[in-house]
């Protein structure tokens, strides 16, 4: 096995050159060429001295980006992505945090960047790549290496406002990519179509599997998430057949009748995962694509990404959960309950991660690290860490881990305790409704709806009251045309609250 990712790219250049790596409407990448060119990038920054640093890599998402990444790497340094979608105040926190000197980008981003309070050295990737290969420094760096050596640092959101950066190493991802592509079949015939931003880990379920087997990744334009019937089509123009997508991509697909009018017809992977699908819009992904292989992935950033995996086979029945499986080799997931003592089977308990997979924790910030990555309370007898995920899980007759909830859905409303997304999944079996989630607002003690369907609020409430008890039900209902995403695909649940605030406020102004 690999020790250092950049060996992925080593020996798929040599056996494929010339064949397209990574592709979007306006670049297109082969191998050779892309490797050239992160080789010229390391290069660069090599010769300006930086080294085992952060990189900031403010790029539109393109193919040049990615290859910015690798340049990056190739220096032994980790890469730090920005996106024009991130609002400025974070950009300054991630700046602030990292303390990076050099910030590379592109001519789209220049504008943008100048107007940044970042003191260090910016540089143009173009320029970069118009300069040599410095072939016996690139060695030198090799030569020091180690697997445990950070390639990213990847930032989530967190409670307090402030963004915590994941740091990733080779050794963590070499083993994600390894057990995810055989868990889903990858090979040089794969073509994946890209939907996660490049900033969230979601990306390298492409990225590095590109490079290991010499496959195709597209960069599917964000806007066209917007237009299922154009998405489809989009696909089936660049023959994709493997996707790996937040579920609320898929079921914008479906949800809105696209496959009355066309259906991917390449596509014979799908992965699934970052919230719960929707069994009615399952159901019709399933129908749509009989042979299709659908495999539901579970795991946070903190451990690199995917650590759990079901292959669902079938369809489901109203009312079911599709689980989240069995743990890939390599992996352990504990079930710890609050008293630090293992969940029987059936039992609740927090979903906590054991392994390989285990990132180095938050750039610059011990104390959040400390907060989840802890001492295996199974293990008294040597340092062993795992990382305490917040979400809450148990094993069903079969063995397959269930997802329960996270810890911060569940909430005590009218002296009960209540999992929002039980809320959800009745709200979902209501044959009119499309999408929906619900959120909890603090300080009114409210339970809000919000939904996309053709189902008025006192129908809705009707259907809703022969599915929940009473203290379930939702005390305020708000129908929309499109739920709030984030950049990720998920559901912007701050966006969401922050619309029920403004109506309240509209209504008030009446």
């Amino acid at each position: 096995m690999q020790r250092n990712v950049l060996e992925y790219i080593e020996e798929t250049v040599t056996k494929v050159p010339d064949k397209l790596a990574f592709a979007d409407d306006h670049e297109q990448l082969t191998f050779a060429q892309f490797y050239h060119g992160a080789r010229a990038i390391g290069s660069g920054l090599a010769e300006k001295g930086i080294y085992k640093e952060a990189v900031l890599i403010y790029m539109d998402k393109s193919p040049g980006a990615i290859q910015a990444f690798f340049g990056v790497i190739y220096a032994g340094c980790y890469y730090v992505p920005l996106d024009e979608e991130m609002p400025a105040r974070r950009i300054e926190l991630i700046i602030e945090n990292t303390h990076a000197r050099v910030l590379i980008c592109d001519e789209a981003m220049q504008e943008k960047v100048d107007k940044l309070n970042f003191s260090g050295e910016i540089l143009l990737a173009s320029a970069l790549l118009e300069g040599p290969e410095d072939v016996r420094a690139l060695a030198g760096i090799r030569s020091r290496s180690v697997d445990t050596d950070p390639i990213y640092v990847l930032f989530t959101s967190g409670s307090t406002g402030v963004p915590k950066g994941v740091v990733g190493h080779h050794r963590g991802v070499i083993d994600y990519v390894e057990q995810l592509s055989d868990t889903l079949g990858f090979n040089e015939d794969t073509v994946f179509g890209n939907q996660a931003p490049l900033y969230f880990d979601a990306c390298m379920k492409e990225m590095y599997p590109t490079m290991k087997y010499g496959a195709t990744t597209w960069l599917i334009p964000r806007q066209l998430f917007m237009f299922p019937i154009k998405l489809v089509e989009y696909m089936n123009e660049h023959k994709i057949n493997t996707v790996c997508w937040v579920v609320s991509a898929l079921t914008m697909i479906s949800a809105f009748g696209t496959f009355e009018e066309v259906i991917p017809k390449y596509l014979h992977t799908v992965a699934f995962g970052s919230e719960v699908f929707p069994i009615k819009q399952f159901n019709l992904w399933k129908d749509t694509l009989p042979n299709a292989k659908f495999t539901n992935l579970y795991g946070p950033t903190e451990a690199t990404g995917m650590s759990c995996y079901y292959r669902a086979e079938r369809k489901f029945e109203v009312g079911e959960s599709i689980p989240i499986g069995k743990p890939f080799h390599n992996t352990e997931i504990l079930l710890i309950k609050e008293d630090g003592s293992p969940a029987a089977d059936g039992e609740e308990g927090e979903i906590c991660i054991r392994g390989t997979c285990l990132t180095h924790g938050y750039y610059n910030n011990p104390e959040k690290t400390a907060e989840v990555f802890v001492q295996n309370p199974l293990n008294p007898y040597y340092p062993e860490l795992i990382y305490k995920t917040g979400d809450i899980g148990r094993k069903n007759s079969d063995g397959d881990l269930i997802f329960i909830s996270r810890k911060d859905y569940q909430i005590k409303h009218m002296g009960h305790r209540i999992e929002l997304g039980e809320i959800d999944a009745n709200v979902a079996l209501v044959e009119a409704v499309r999408t929906c989630c619900t959120i909890y607002v603090q300080g009114e003690e409210k339970i809000v709806l919000f939904y996309v369907g053709d189902i008025d609020k006192r129908s809705l409430t009707k259907e809703l009251k022969a599915k929940l008890p009473r203290y379930m039900l939702p005390n305020t209902m708000i129908a929309m045309e499109q739920l709030p995403l984030t950049a990720n695909g998920k559901m912007n649940r701050l966006a969401m609250e922050e619309i029920y605030y403004n109506q309240k406020k509209e209504r008030r102004g009446r």
